[in-house]
């Protein structure tokens, strides 16, 4: 058997998320499916994240193992025309030991949010971009983000359907910066809760709008509270960035 290491490249509009489902189609179904007409294997491929439905992924890390002699290239060109039309890209792929793992090895993740802010609706980045009609102070956001660089316990950021064991995170940076009509939000940890890029980030928009402040934002946090949430942002602008290994 070879483990190979995967960079992947993905839209999610069209997909329940990473994780095979069976109730539509995955990233994850997509790709072992295409596997599975290149060698005949019925092969598993771990992420180092499961993103949601609608979320997208610049350089996602996946493995998989095969018991068919093929060369990484031979591999990624294979893969990248099997998986068409569906939006998936193999960006790289390389040969790595068996302990090496997508997700358990993984130890550090990195999501940016896109938000498109500005009056006029989204054409081609419909589905790629949250967009906010109303002005948002991006300054503003990122000092009240601040609250919640750290370890804490992040319950009120927690989706009711997450599997994680503990609701306790540490999160290493959350910054927000403006480009233009862009606010792009970036989060980075070992790893996230179920949907907590989106809750933080729709949280910090209340703020950009003036409508919460870093205090509000910071009792959000302390209530522990799903309840406390203030909104949770859409699907459309997430992207999975980055994933570091030692």
């Amino acid at each position: 058997m070879t483990r190979f290491a995967l960079t992947i490249e993905y839209d999610g509009r069209p997909y329940m998320g990473w994780q095979r489902q069976d109730h539509g189609p995955s990233v994850q179904e997509s790709i072992e499916r295409a596997v599975e007409r290149m060698t005949g294997e019925q092969a598993l491929v771990h992420a180092a994240g499961r993103t949601d439905a609608g979320v997208h992924a610049m350089a996602m890390r996946a493995h998989v193992e095969l018991e068919r002699e093929v060369t990484p290239f031979r591999l990624m060109e294979a893969l990248n025309a099997l998986v068409r039309p569906d939006p998936i890209a193999i960006l790289a792929c390389e040969q790595v030991p068996d302990d090496w793992h997508a997700r358990f090895s993984c130890i550090g993740r990195t999501y940016e949010y896109r938000i498109v802010n500005r009056r006029a609706p989204l054409t081609w980045e419909a589905g790629l971009a949250w967009r906010v009609p109303m002005t948002l102070d991006a300054g503003a956001m990122h000092d009240a983000a601040q609250q919640l660089v750290g370890r804490h316990d992040f319950t009120t950021f927690r989706s009711v359907h997450c599997q994680s064991e503990s609701p306790v995170k540490t999160l290493d940076r959350l910054d927000v910066r403006r480009e233009g009509d862009r606010v792009l939000i970036i989060a980075e940890a070992r790893s996230f809760l179920h949907h907590q890029v989106r809750s933080m980030v729709g949280c910090l928009a209340l703020v950009g709008q003036g409508k919460w402040s870093a205090e509000d934002l910071a009792a959000a946090l302390a209530a522990r509270d799903r309840a406390a949430l203030g909104y949770n942002a859409p699907p459309d602008g997430l992207y999975f960035t980055a994933a570091r290994y030692p």
